[in-house]
């Protein structure tokens, strides 16, 4: 599938728990390419320096070889950890009030609408072949539905044929992203 190898579709370093799939961030995809401009665009979104702005994977293996600063201090990610789960959708107690109370409106719509299908391909392939098919389905859902290139999450149009994607995904992140309260979140 273009944009992504079988390697990082099958990796669980990627495979966020609370549905925001590594793999189609922006900041992981800058990291993945090298590509510095976009790292400094992300940098920009989220208030942090372009240097800073790196990461392989939320759930990389302690110590972490690059974790975003936001991930690394992510509440949902403990608490999956804590339970001894690698993900929420097999939490009996989803959607919590960490997910009800996600401060990005964007983030929290993603992770609504993935936990679902996450626990449906599991129901359907088993635990780990259904991980990997929820993997696949983020994937194939990160493409331009006019040109079919590959798109990352938030991304506001094509950036191969312009077409504005924003309403066909998430919605439009750049006016979702408030990092006070997102400060507020991670630190209650």
């Amino acid at each position: 599938m273009e944009g992504w190898t079988e390697e990082e579709i099958r990796n669980k370093d990627l495979m966020a728990p609370c549905g925001l799939y590594c793999g189609v961030c922006g900041v992981y995809l800058s990291t993945r390419d090298g590509n510095e401009k976009f790292r400094a665009t992300m940098g920009n979104l989220y208030g942090t320096k372009a240097e800073e702005t790196a990461c392989l994977g939320c759930m990389q293996p302690d110590p972490p070889k690059k974790l975003y600063g936001v991930c690394n201090v992510c509440k949902v990610r403990d608490c999956v950890k804590s339970k001894g789960y690698y993900s929420c959708h097999q939490c009996d107690e989803w959607p919590c009030s960490m997910i009800q109370n996600f401060p990005l409106a964007t983030g929290a719509r993603v992770m609504r609408r993935t936990i679902p299908i996450w626990r449906a391909k599991v129901a359907e392939y088993g635990d780990e072949e259904g991980s990997v098919e929820w993997v696949r389905s983020e994937c194939e859902r990160y493409h331009c539905s006019s040109c079919g290139k590959p798109l990352f999450r938030g991304a506001q149009r094509c950036r191969v044929c312009k077409k504005p994607v924003a309403d066909e995904l998430d919605g439009s992140l750049q006016a979702d992203v408030d990092m006070e309260k997102m400060h507020q979140w991670l630190t209650k």
